[in-house]
C-alpha cells in the first residue's frame, strides 16, 4: 500500500471513531487494528495523537469548505442555502447517531493540543462566514448584525445536534430546527 493511500485510510478510519466517540478516545492501538496495521505505521504518518487529530479537522474544514462553495455556486435561495447547511449536520446523526466531528471535539476543548484547538476554531469561522455571507445575500442581515446572527444560527445547529444525539432522537434535531425557523432565528 502507498504512503499517502496508507495516510488517507488512517485518516478515513480515525474519523468516524472521533465523531462516535470523541477525541479523547481516540486510540492509535484502535486505529491500528482497524486498518490492519502496526500503531507503529500510524506514528510513522502521525507522530502524535494531536498531529493526527489536527489533520483530521483540517481535513475535515477543507471538505466543508468546498462543499459548502459549490452550495452557494448553485444557488441564492438564502432559505435553502440555510437548509443545505442544516442538512450536512442531520447527515452525521442519520450515519449512526454521530456528531459534527468538530462539534465533539469542541465539547473536548481543555483536552485538545493547541495545533487541534486552531483547526476546530478555523471550521467553526469558515461556518460562520459562510453563513454571515448567505445571510447578506437578501440584504436582510449586514455588518455585525449578520456576524451575530451567524454565529446564533451555527451554535443552534450545533445545540440541536448535540441535544438530538445525546438522546438518539434524530426527530428532535428536526424538531428543534422547526422551532427556530418558527422564531426566525434560522430563514
Amino acid at each position: 500500500m502507498a504512503t499517502t493511500d496508507t495516510k488517507q485510510l488512517i485518516l478515513d478510519t480515525a474519523q468516524p471513531m472521533v465523531q462516535a466517540h470523541g477525541y479523547n478516545a481516540l486510540s492509535f492501538r484502535d486505529v491500528a487494528a482497524a486498518v490492519g496495521i502496526k500503531s507503529a505505521s500510524i506514528h510513522y504518518h502521525f507522530p502524535t495523537k494531536g498531529d493526527l487529530g489536527a489533520a483530521l479537522a483540517r481535513r475535515y474544514t477543507e471538505a466543508g469548505r468546498a462543499g459548502l462553495a459549490r452550495m452557494r455556486e448553485s444557488s441564492a435561495d438564502v432559505p435553502g442555502l440555510v437548509a443545505g447547511f442544516i442538512g450536512v449536520f442531520r447527515a452525521a446523526l442519520a450515519n449512526g447517531n454521530r456528531m459534527c466531528l468538530i462539534g465533539i471535539m469542541s465539547a473536548e476543548h481543555d483536552d485538545l493540543p493547541d495545533a487541534v484547538k486552531a483547526e476546530v476554531a478555523t471550521f467553526s469561522d469558515v461556518c460562520v462566514a459562510w453563513l454571515r455571507d448567505v445571510l447578506a445575500i437578501d440584504g436582510a442581515a449586514d455588518g455585525k448584525t449578520a456576524s451575530d446572527r451567524a454565529f446564533a444560527i451555527f451554535g443552534a445547529i450545533q445545540g440541536a445536534q448535540l441535544v438530538a444525539r445525546g438522546r438518539r432522537d434524530i426527530a428532535l434535531f428536526d424538531r428543534m430546527i422547526e422551532t427556530y425557523r418558527a422564531t426566525g432565528l434560522i430563514p
